[in-house]
This record gives structure tokens, sequence and C-alpha cells, in this order.
């Protein structure tokens, strides 16, 4: 069982949900969140995980929704806030919206990023300084991903991501283990491989490991 994140925004809907634990333990909130997956069935959403940053402190919740579900996305927001508030003592929920794919590669020829429980995925976030220069930003960020990814060993799948509701761009990667990712980090010259291609812009890069702890998909789930 899996979930994935598609490479075209035709048929699902992908959202974020960005949150910093407020205590030490997180558990808790882990567990809430699992409890969050069940409920927001009835909303239409069709997959659920929860990704947990292995050396920082944020905790991300994906949500993956058929397209009918989501025609009012204000109000369906709305509501997933409602449903979060009984977390307001455990976790901030520091950034929340709905992501359009637009571009992903994989290595076995599937038109996804898959991911399961205890994989390990990678996202490095470009936000640009404003709407007017979003459009060209997305193309930095699409050319950046096709320089990259065939060079990526370990890296198993790849998506392109633009935020709905803020001038922001993302790269989601699935990697086959924990070290495949760190030898690519250590060994690739950010300066020579990313940089070039934002020269032209103020943007601020954010980049972040982290590690799948639940997912659920269509009643069933997976339990770390």
């Amino acid at each position: 069982m899996a979930c994935f994140v598609p490479f075209d925004n035709r048929n699902l809907d992908v959202t974020l949900f960005v949150f910093k634990p407020t205590v030490v333990l997180v558990d808790e909130l882990i567990e809430s969140l699992k409890r969050f997956c069940v409920c927001t069935e009835n909303l239409g959403c069709t997959q659920t995980s929860i990704l947990k940053s292995i050396h920082g402190n944020l905790i991300i919740w994906y949500g993956g929704w058929i397209k009918k579900s989501t025609e009012n996305k204000e109000v369906l927001i709305q509501n997933l806030l409602s449903m979060l508030a009984g977390m307001s003592t455990m976790a901030i929920l520091t950034q929340y919206s709905f992501f359009d794919s637009y571009a992903g590669e994989s290595k076995d020829g599937s038109n996804a990023a898959k991911f399961s429980n205890g994989d390990i995925i990678s996202m490095n976030l470009i936000s640009s300084p404003s709407f007017g220069e979003l459009h060209d930003v997305t193309y930095a960020n699409l050319a950046i991903f096709k320089s990259r990814f065939s060079k990526m060993e370990g890296a198993t799948s790849g998506v392109c991501l633009k935020c709905q509701t803020m001038p922001m761009v993302a790269c989601f990667y699935v990697w086959k283990s924990i070290l495949h990712c760190y030898s690519w980090i250590l060994n690739c010259d950010y300066r020579k491989t990313v940089l070039p291609y934002l020269d032209r812009f103020s943007p601020s890069v954010k980049y972040d490991i982290f590690s799948v702890v639940y997912v659920r998909e269509n009643g069933g789930e997976i339990k770390n």
C-alpha cells in the first residue's frame, strides 16, 4: 500500500500542512494526525501520509484529493483548520496550501512519485519574492529538476510542485535509502547545479529530509 504524488494535476489535488511541534515528544501529535487522516476521508481525501523531519522539528501532513471534492477549496480548508484546532497545544501550523503538480519523472516508468511507510523523502522549497516572478521561478525549478534527477543515484522518483496560494515551488523526491540521499547531498555542488538557475531572482531556498511514518489509503492503513 502506498501514497503517490502524480506528475500532473488532472485527477488529484495535493495538500501539504506543515507543523512545528511545541512539545518535546511528538508521538501524541502524530497519533492525533493519524485520527485526522481518518476524518478527512469524509471530505473526499483518498490518501494521506505523515512525514517527520529527520534532523529538524517539522511534521508534514500530506493529503491527496479527488478533483470533485475540492471545487470549493476555501470551504474545504476552513473545515480542515477547524478539525485541527484541538492540536494547537501540541504544534503550530506554520504553512498550508494546495499544490499543483506540473512535472515529474520516475526510474521505473511510473507516472507518479510513490512512497510507503518507512521511505525517505527529501524536499526543497523555493520561495519567490512575489507572484510576478513565480512563472519564471516555476520554470527554473523545472530546469533544476531536469538537470539533476537522472544523476541522483538512489532517487526512485521526483515531482515538481507549485503552490496555489503563495509564490512558492518545490521538488519532492523519494529515495531508496537515507544513505543514498545523504550521498547525493554531500557530493552535489549546490553552487554549480542550483544557483545558476536562480541568479536572476532573490529566492529563499529551504531543504529538508523526512521519514514517512504513516500512510493511509482508501480506508486502509500502514502502521509505523
